[in-house]
């Protein structure tokens, strides 16, 4: 196992998932004093992995077609336009 690329992507996806849209309707969801918090921690859980999942298995097949040096051109393309489409709608 590569330690360095574990970290990486750890990280990468800790910092992301923080503050965002799902992170705060997890939170919303916990609120609810009647649901059992281990409940809402799995299904949180499991929706990440599956996401995770599909997101691995689709960049695993681009790469089979595509060139990772695009894949990572694309990848940062789609970063500044949702990044510039935010700062726009604020």
């Amino acid at each position: 196992m590569d330690w360095k690329i574990l970290a990486t992507v750890f990280i990468s996806v800790f910092i992301a998932e923080m503050g965002d849209k799902t992170q705060l309707a997890t939170m919303l969801f916990a609120s609810d004093k009647e649901v059992s918090k281990w409940t809402i921690f799995l299904g949180a859980s499991l929706a990440l992995v599956a996401a995770s999942g599909i997101g691995v298995l689709v960049g695993s097949a681009l790469s089979q077609y595509v060139d990772e040096k695009y894949l990572h051109y694309a990848a940062g393309a789609g970063f500044v336009i949702i990044g510039l489409w935010t700062l726009w709608k604020a």
